[in-house]
């Protein structure tokens, strides 16, 4: 790595959180650990991370209100949420709370590390890729450089995924894309949890793109995919 990449880690138990700071630190990468929610929040908010690393049972604030809140405020700082809780249901609310990504305890640190790693080389790509295209269709564009998504003029708000998945969308509008090939490609990890994450992170971009807004521009082709295409 040209330039240390910063994780924060929001875990209260002692043992994991030095356990994941120790094996980052040898891969490379610069650590802050928080054993409480608030403190966690604080640092989130008031210093420059390059990932978030949160787990969901906090004391002071639990991982979903401190999620909540850093995304509120830093849209584009990639978190992955850090958790025992596996039931699908405390997925989605995760997500829709601003997760970029879910891993549930106990993990392997390899499988954490894959994950950190490819949030980190997409962030990289940005930078590097130094692209003045903004992607168009009907009346929502894409700056891919400055990560700015409008639609009618209006700025949206994006979580590093849902910013990754319309912007696949955009690069293969009129095309039918399945679900299979979203999670190679934006998930990189073709799983059958992927697969049921796409419907989740499809219904998000619909709220924030698509609600509100005429004409509508995801499309569903049952048994198929989607598409990104003006309605008619």
């Amino acid at each position: 790595m040209s330039e240390t990449k910063r994780i924060l880690i929001v875990e209260d138990d002692v043992r994991i959180a030095q356990n994941i700071s120790k094996g980052l630190v040898e891969k490379g990468y610069e650590t802050e650990v928080a054993y409480d929610g608030k403190i966690g929040l604080k640092l989130g908010l008031h210093n420059d991370f390059d990932l978030i690393l949160l787990d969901l049972n906090l004391p002071s604030l639990n991982g979903y209100e401190v999620c909540e809140e850093i995304r509120r405020k830093k849209p584009s700082v990639p978190i992955i949420m850090l958790t025992a809780l596996g039931e699908t249901e405390d997925k989605i609310e995760g997500f829709e709370k601003g997760a970029d990504d879910y891993l549930v305890k106990p993990f392997d640190f390899r499988e954490l590390l894959a994950r950190i790693n490819v949030f980190i080389k997409r962030n990289a790509r940005g930078v590097e890729t130094n692209n003045n295209n903004i992607l168009k269709i009907a009346n929502l564009e894409l700056d891919p450089e400055s990560k700015i998504v409008t639609r009618e003029g209006i700025e949206i708000e994006l979580t590093p995924k849902e910013f990754l998945l319309l912007e696949y969308l955009m690069r293969n509008k009129g095309r039918v894309v399945s679900k299979t090939d979203l999670a190679d490609n934006i998930w990189e990890q073709n799983s059958q949890q992927s697969l049921n994450v796409i419907e989740v992170y499809i219904n998000f971009l619909r709220k924030k793109i698509d609600k509100e807004f005429i004409p509508k521009l995801i499309h569903t082709k049952t048994g198929m995919g989607y598409i990104l295409k003006e309605e008619l």
